[in-house]
């Protein structure tokens, strides 16, 4: 019959499937300008019976496609108009239509319907692969704008740390409202970490308070700390971002003692890293949450107490050259690869700009003191040295020595804080105005002439194998009679951290592995949850 022999020429030519579809939507068109009265679709059909011919051989060549796809649509028409589905569409269409006051004559007949339908699927279709991955694509745009943005309101925030003070809102009297924000912690064995967090609490007001958790209750809560109360208390007090300092704060703020500093210290918010921090079950910030007046900080990642404490727990020096037997670099005990690792770190120059936040150059008239070294593991000794050091003249510069020559000179796994580390440790300090990075470790004429040195100093107690002299060192300084031995207001070194950190070292490796862990958990989650995002 002529309807096979149709379906067996589309069936010989699959590539005229879609064709024939989109002629469907096509024959709609003429259809409805075709047909007449009640039985719309007549005109269609006898447009097709006028091609019949014309498709009973399969297509020869391009120029009869059209005829062929007009036949095959009509066969098309004349099975879906006789379905049992459209035929009762039409029951209970039409009588719905005249209900509504639609004419007889302009009742839609089987044929249109089905054409109508057609068209419609035709262009769903059409608009899918043409239109429809669209949405996808400008969900993935938005995604990438949105990451875009929250970096420039990220930016935006550190331009207000920049600007200082510019978040600040007018009172009514005309005068600069101050916003006070209050921090605490244990802080023990402070870093620049610590001091990244100062700056970003700082951010989010114009005065900065910071209590110091006391050794009993860091004690009762996790343990004793390897810092006590007094060199704590110096290396909060040191920090640049840091206005105001209190002691004895204690490590579980409980509502009474929240209501005590925000009437004491007329504290407006109190600030925390959004890192958890749980003791015995319990949410530390519960009582400042609770009233409203808690805002929380991005930790800064890859840097930690523990990290530190894993550094010192084993001296190897696996991460400042590589074993000749082992082309790794990697230490083959795997508790040393675990503690003698390089920093996670990522400095970058946005940073180091940041922590050079207020570094202005000295003027002519200024005298200018210069005092270098390794600076390693940043610690109260260090601090008060240069407190007395900056005391000698105006301005403070700080040479901070390499990595390879610090290495060189000490041994072991030393430095244990890399160059820049050391440097934002450095830059972070209230009493140094501008910081030598990689500092030579001999000075010279050019180098006294090129900063306008007016006075070289060292202080008597050093953690340098080779003492104060160190050879010719400072024979240019000294010749010049601008080189001073200053007494070293605290005999604190970073001997003392390490012999603390091995007189208890089961004590601390078990924590720091019982720490590193949760690092991890909490690194691992984060990411996870960005990489679904």
């Amino acid at each position: 019959s002529q309807s096979s022999t149709t379906m067996l020429m589309i069936s010989n030519h699959p590539k005229l499937i879609l064709g024939v579809t989109l002629a469907v939507a096509v024959a709609a068109v003429s259809g409805s300008s075709l047909g007449s009265g009640g039985s719309g679709g007549g005109g269609t059909g006898r447009f097709a019976n006028r091609t019949i011919a014309a498709a009973m051989n399969p297509p020869p060549s391009p120029a009869s496609l059209i005829p062929f796809i007009f036949v095959t649509s009509d066969n098309f028409l004349d099975i879906c108009s006789n379905s049992d589905a459209i035929q009762g569409l039409i029951s209970k269409l039409h009588p719905t239509l005249l209900y509504l006051g639609v004419p007889s004559p302009s009742l839609p007949s089987a044929d249109e319907i089905v054409l109508s339908l057609c068209a419609m699927v035709v262009t769903l279709i059409a608009y899918f692969f043409l239109f429809g991955k669209r949405h996808v694509r400008r969900r993935r745009k938005l995604a990438e704008e949105l990451k875009l943005a929250q970096l420039q309101v990220h930016y935006l925030e550190e331009r207000l740390n920049l600007a200082q003070g510019c978040i600040s809102e007018k009172s009514q009297d005309g005068k600069k409202k101050e916003i006070r924000v209050f921090m605490d912690g244990a802080f023990d064995m402070m870093h620049y970490g610590h001091m990244n967090a100062f700056r970003l609490g700082r951010s989010l007001g114009t005065h900065l308070i910071v209590g110091v958790n006391s050794d009993e209750s860091i004690t009762k809560c996790k343990g004793a700390p390897l810092m006590n109360d007094e060199e704590r208390m110096t290396m909060v007090s040191g920090c640049k971002f840091v206005d105001q300092v209190v002691p004895n704060c204690p490590y579980v703020m409980s509502s009474e003692y929240l209501d005590y500093v925000f009437d004491k210290y007329q504290v407006d918010f109190v600030i925390h890293g959004d890192d958890p921090c749980i003791v015995d079950g319990k949410d530390v910030y519960a009582a400042a949450k609770a009233k409203g007046k808690y805002l929380s900080i991005p930790r800064t990642e890859g840097v930690s107490t523990t990290d530190f404490i894993g550094r010192m727990l084993i001296l190897t020096k696996e991460h400042h050259h590589k074993d000749n037997g082992n082309k790794s670099g990697i230490a083959k005990n795997d508790e040393m690869t675990l503690l003698g690792r390089q920093s996670k770190f990522l400095t970058t120059s946005r940073m180091l700009r940041l922590f050079s936040a207020g570094v202005k150059t000295p003027t002519k008239d200024m005298k200018v003191i210069y005092m270098d070294g390794a600076w390693d593991m940043f610690h109260c000794g260090h601090v008060k040295i240069l407190q007395e050091a900056k005391k000698r003249g105006d301005y403070l510069i700080v040479g901070v020595h390499g990595d390879a020559l610090v290495n060189k000179m000490r041994g072991s796994n030393l430095p244990l804080m890399n160059l820049h580390e050391r440097v934002l440790s450095l830059l972070g300090c209230r009493f140094v105005d501008d910081v030598v990075i990689d500092a030579p470790y001999t000075i010279t004429n050019d180098m006294i002439a090129s900063l306008n040195i007016s006075e070289v100093v060292h202080g008597n107690i050093t953690d340098s194998p080779g003492g104060v002299d160190d050879g010719d060192r400072y024979l240019v300084p000294e010749q010049k009679g601008i080189l001073h031995i200053i007494n070293s207001p605290s005999k604190f070194t970073m001997s003392n951290i390490v012999t603390r950190i091995k007189r208890n070292q089961d004590t601390f490796q078990a924590k720091f592995e019982r720490k590193m862990k949760a690092e991890n958990e909490y690194y691992d989650e984060r990411y996870n949850k960005t990489n679904k995002r």
